[in-house]
């Protein structure tokens, strides 16, 4: 997979270092999706009512998405492989609360304890990786295969929830998870480097509290169509960007986005790791409620996208090497977005499978390339004292983009009276935000004579995906 000028500094210890912390992040990624074909069944097993099913993903989405950045920067400063193994310990504990739920209380708080498990563990790993290698070449490729693996996880965990709900229950989507994480907490001592700690570094108390109840009331306020939380969501992370500017000790130094790339790179993640995870869960929507298929089905319909993200992930550095990240970037978005338009006309027969199905297919490939030319554009045009920062933002604008996508078009659907209207209008809306934002990253990354410096290196970063 890789050069032969990288196999001196990819030994063995290394490859063991790629396959256990991005098989963590593979996992943790099929954590947030693979109970979604199981919500009705999951719901009448403890006794939650269907409208109150939204919660289940509620539950998980708030802390994954608004503890990320807080626990990002915790693992900096006490120790990265330490708060790594914390967070795969505390999704054990989670998992198996959740598997042996008998009420809504207990279910809801294994979720909880699910999202924060994935806040404090994947922001670690993503930083254990980069720390980890430093050939730029090597640490493309890996970062690059991590996106397109948390992007893929998403749609594994529809695959493997429905499986798992047919043949045992609902429960078996949560156990799954225990034996993994137990194998991971063995190994990584073992494996991965603790590494040293920040410990001279002060924590950004003002800035911590700040994003951290502006993304929890910005992720609330999306998922319950609340206008108030969404409006003080905003006004906090504001206040944020206000702390960073002045801060000695910035959480997240906002500088950083100045850079063409970084911004217009990360604007990309967003865009891809929202719409196309939501379109999936609306699919999911679609399946159950509206061909009324069984979950081990819709999962098996759900197995074609996930064939599609391994040809991408193999495929998309050597597209990136020939063409350059900018122009990748906006093909597979458009191809994301070409491929989710058809299924606004889908019906109530199982002959839209034939649109159905191909769509998919072709759709994930375009939106695992964009998630690597993403990563690519957001990281590697960089020095390498800003790669951290960069990085951390990069996992940021993932963990987001997965929390607040699904919300956001599911409140768009539940504006029409009937499901498969709802369906229709949120996936129109997809197709909007993703070529808008597609117009906005193509002029924000066009080449600048006062910025050959960056585009020296992004052209060599591109060169260094070829082949």
């Amino acid at each position: 997979m890789f050069k032969n000028e990288t196999a001196a500094e990819l030994t063995v210890r290394g490859r063991l270092t790629v396959f256990l912390l991005l098989g963590a992040g593979f996992m943790l990624s099929v954590d947030f999706s693979i109970l979604n074909v199981a919500l009705p069944q999951l719901g009448a097993g403890v006794g939650l009512e269907l409208s109150a099913l939204p919660w289940v993903v509620t539950a998980f989405a708030l802390p994954a998405a608004g503890l990320t950045l807080l626990f990002g920067r915790i693992a900096d400063l006490f120790g990265r492989r330490r708060m790594f193994l914390i967070g795969i310990g505390l999704l054990a504990v989670s998992s198996v609360l959740g598997g042996l739920a008998t009420n809504p209380a207990m279910l809801l708080t294994a979720r909880v304890l699910q999202g924060s498990a994935t806040a404090i563990a994947t922001p670690a790993a993503l930083s254990l990786l980069v720390t980890s290698f430093r050939d730029e070449k090597l640490r493309a490729r890996v970062l690059g295969l991590n996106g397109a693996l948390m992007s893929g996880g998403f749609t594994v965990g529809a695959l493997v929830g429905g499986t798992l709900v047919g043949m045992l229950s609902w429960r078996s989507a949560f156990l799954i998870n225990v034996p993994v994480a137990v194998l991971i907490l063995v190994a990584t001592p073992f494996v991965v480097r603790a590494g040293r700690t920040q410990g001279e570094v002060k924590l950004d108390v003002p800035g911590a509290v700040a994003v951290t109840l502006g993304l929890l009331a910005f992720v609330f306020g999306a998922t319950s169509r609340n206008p108030f939380a969404l409006a003080g969501g905003l006004a906090l992370l504001v206040v944020f960007w206000v702390i960073e500017r002045r801060a000695e000790a910035p959480l997240a130094a906002v500088s950083i986005l100045s850079r063409p790339t970084v911004k217009w790179g990360n604007v990309a993640g967003l865009t891809v790791f929202s719409m196309e995870p939501a379109a999936i869960y609306l699919m999911t929507l679609y399946l159950q409620d509206v061909l009324h298929f069984a979950p081990m089905t819709t999962g098996l319909v759900f197995g074609v996208p996930g064939l599609a993200s391994v040809a991408a992930g193999i495929l998309a550095g050597r597209f990136i090497g020939r063409y350059g990240s900018r122009r990748v970037l906006a093909v597979g978005m458009l191809v994301q977005a070409g491929c989710t338009a058809p299924l606004v006309l889908l019906g109530t027969g199982n002959g839209w499978l034939a649109v159905l199905i191909p769509a998919l297919f072709l759709g994930f490939f375009g939106h695992v390339t964009a998630i690597v030319s993403f990563m690519v554009t957001a990281t590697s045009a960089l020095p390498d004292s800003e790669q951290g920062l960069a990085t951390g933002l990069a996992t940021l604008t993932q963990q987001i983009g997965i929390t607040v996508g699904v919300p956001i078009l599911a409140a768009a659907a539940a504006t029409q009276a009937g499901l498969l209207g709802g369906i229709h209008l949120a996936l129109a809306l997809d197709v909007l935000v993703t070529v808008t934002a597609v117009v906005f990253i193509w002029t924000g990354l066009r080449p600048r004579s006062s910025a050959s410096s960056d585009s020296n290196i992004s052209g060599s970063a591109d060169t260094l995906l070829a082949a």
